[in-house]
Parts: structure tokens; C-alpha cells; sequence
């Protein structure tokens, strides 16, 4: 019954979990895209300055530098989501993961205190009892 239990609340924890992970990295993978769209343009825009460089006055010189500048401040802000969004689903998960050990441990220690009432050994606990700890007289035990 209490095995029932312990599965029933541990499933209904974890209903949600697949959703939210497929969010998650579908989440992560549109960041990636936007990240690798962003180095594209930033090459694009160092390419078009290298060759005009020599024909730029100093301040469409600046204005080009700051637009290669933003354009790397846009993907390391894509990068830094990615990271954080992938550090959320680990604890996402750990969570789950410890909750389950958790469970897990009270289990056990319910199944061996219910198995020490009722008189039967755990099977980490087996050890070789005499007969006279049952109230039955062993030969060996009375010579």
C-alpha cells in the first residue's frame, strides 16, 4: 500500500517534467540559432569594414566598430540565457533526482521497520539466529 503511495505522489511530481524539459531545450536551441545568426551578421559587418576601412571618415569608422561591438554584446546576451536556462533544467532535474532518493530512503526504512515488527530479518540484516532466540531449544545451544 505504501509502495502505491510513494508512486503515486512521485508521478504526479514528475507529470509536467517532460514539457517543461522539451520548453527548455527547444528554448536553448532558439537561442543558439539567434547566437550563430548574431556571429554571421558580426562577420558580415567586420568583412564590409576591413574592405572600406581606408575610405571611412574616423567617426563612420566608430559608428561601424560600435555596430560590430553591439552585435557582440547581442550573442554573449544569447549565450549568458543559454547558460542560465541550461543551469534551471540541471536543477530542474536534480531536484526531481533528490526528491526520488529521498523517497526512496523513507521507503526502505518503512519496509525495514515494518519487517522488524512482523519478526522477519531484512536482507541486510540476515544473520544467523539461534534457535533458542525463536523460544525453540536447539541441541547444540543446550550441550
Amino acid at each position: 500500500m505504501a509502495t502505491a503511495i510513494y508512486l503515486e505522489h512521485y508521478l504526479d511530481s514528475i507529470e509536467n517534467l517532460p514539457c517543461e524539459l522539451q520548453r527548455n531545450f527547444t528554448l536553448m536551441r532558439e537561442l543558439d540559432n539567434r547566437a550563430e545568426e548574431k556571429k554571421c551578421e558580426i562577420d558580415k559587418l567586420a568583412e564590409e569594414y576591413i574592405k572600406t576601412v581606408r575610405n571611412l571618415a574616423p567617426d563612420q569608422r566608430v559608428e561601424h566598430l560600435q555596430k560590430i561591438q553591439s552585435g557582440f554584446s547581442k550573442c554573449k546576451e544569447y549565450s549568458d540565457d543559454k547558460v542560465q536556462l541550461a543551469m534551471q533544467t540541471y536543477e530542474m532535474v536534480d531536484k526531481h533526482i533528490r526528491r526520488l532518493d529521498a523517497d526512496l530512503a523513507r521507503f526502505e526504512n518503512e519496509l525495514k521497520e515494518k519487517l522488524d515488527v512482523s519478526g522477519y530479518e531484512s536482507p541486510d540484516n540476515r544473520t544467523a539466529k539461534s534457535k533458542t532466540d525463536c523460544g525453540l531449544i536447539c541441541p547444540t545451544a543446550s550441550q
